[in-house]
């Protein structure tokens, strides 16, 4: 026994004389019941687990688009074979700032595939443009996390379900578009409340009616064409004193009248509301749109007259009223030089009009609509009670 212990504490002198000889990089000793072992200078023994040493932490980039491109199963233009290695920045189809991904534009890829939650990871994209692609399923919740996310583009996909609601709680989004998807369901109400710029909900299977709050949305294009909405136009349309320039409501199945509300969106250039079964005389306030460059009600139901003042506005240069049962419109608009179609009506004694037996019942011809008469002065008393 004292053999094996004096040769151990020789062996031990030996080793630390020969630490001092290796400089910085020293060794580790010490003794044990198994005798002298050695280490790497690190403080460790024979029984410590390698994997308790710190690792190196993966780019949370890589790990988002990585996770991705997994749940990518077509691509056809070779995109995801770029995206090899940690260099995320190197990837076609993404953007960065710095080495921070802040857009991911992979419009017309064609690609196949979903959207996972990963994606969240990317905490500094602003921009995410996916139109044109084949994209399905649902959005993930977790996308609520991209709070510097501005614009979503998601047009032209095979998306379905209700409205994905995780894009009302992006907190910085001022564009969004899901026109040619399979969303269902109603609009939320709360859409209309978000500070968004541009609503792009158009050629979907939206059902229910439009929400009340449409006109104190913040955006200036709202586009709601080509679904199942039912229902009237809300009421309070325009009183909020919405900043719309573009309003498009075509061919859905909206009943009832035009609100006289809509003379407050005086900065409105673009009203297509034609397509659906809207009925009554078109309201006078409508001469207030002073902005209005577009204004399409054709295929509807209406009659009565058109607004005296209607054709007289300044900024006018397309006018659809064709396939309506109008019954005849004031000499101002015989004088307009710009498009002006009003086939299809019951106009006498202009060409193209509906057959006689066809006009003899209109249809909502006992629907009281609230008239407003809409002579200048009326028009100022209305834009007044736009809220600034």
């Amino acid at each position: 026994m004292r053999t094996n212990k004096g040769n151990n504490f020789k062996l031990l002198s030996f080793f630390l004389f020969l630490g001092t000889c290796v400089g910085d990089y020293g060794i580790g000793v010490g003794i044990g019941e198994g005798g002298v072992w050695l280490g790497d200078g690190g403080g460790g023994s024979p029984n410590s687990n390698p994997s308790s040493a710190p690792k190196q932490q993966t780019n949370p980039a890589y790990t988002a688009l990585q996770s991705w491109k997994t749940a990518i199963t077509e691509d056809p233009s070779s995109i995801l074979k770029t995206w090899v290695g940690e260099d995320v920045c190197s990837y076609k189809g993404i953007f960065c700032s710095g080495s921070s991904v802040t857009a991911i534009d992979l419009n017309k890829a064609n690609l196949k595939g979903t959207i996972v939650k990963d994606l969240s990871l990317l905490s500094d994209l602003t921009i995410l443009h996916l139109n044109t692609n084949r994209f399905s399923g649902q959005l993930p919740d977790s996308l609520k996390a991209l709070t510097s996310l501005q614009e979503l583009d998601l047009s032209n996909n095979k998306f379905s379900g209700p409205f994905p609601q995780v894009t009302l709680y992006i907190p910085n989004l001022v564009y969004l578009d899901l026109r040619f998807n399979s969303f269902t369901g109603s609009i939320p109400e709360t859409l209309f409340n978000k500070q968004l710029d541009a609503i792009l909900l158009n050629n979907n299977g939206f059902t229910g009616e439009i929400p009340g709050n449409l006109g104190s949305s913040s955006a200036s294009l709202v586009n709601l064409a080509n679904n199942k909405l039912s229902g009237e136009i809300p009421t309070s349309f325009g009183i909020s004193g919405s900043k719309l320039k573009e309003v498009l409501l075509l061919n859905n199945q909206l009943t009832g009248c035009i609100p006289e509300s809509v003379g407050l969106f005086s900065d409105v250039e673009v009203l297509d509301v034609s397509f659906n079964s809207l009925m009554g005389h078109v309201p006078d306030t409508i001469s207030c749109l002073s902005e209005i460059e577009v204004l399409n009600l054709g295929h509807n139901k209406f009659s009565g007259d058109l607004p005296d003042l209607l054709c007289s506005l300044r900024n006018l240069m397309n006018l659809t009223v064709a396939f309506n049962f109008f019954s005849g419109f004031s000499s101002e608009c015989s004088r307009i030089s710009f498009g002006f179609d009003f086939s299809g009506n019951c106009i006498p004694g202009k060409g193209y009009q509906r057959p006689q037996p066809d006009c003899s019942v209109i249809p909502g011809g006992s629907l009281s609509c609230l008239r407003i008469p809409a002579q200048p002065l009326t028009c100022a008393a209305i834009l007044g009670l736009k809220a600034p």
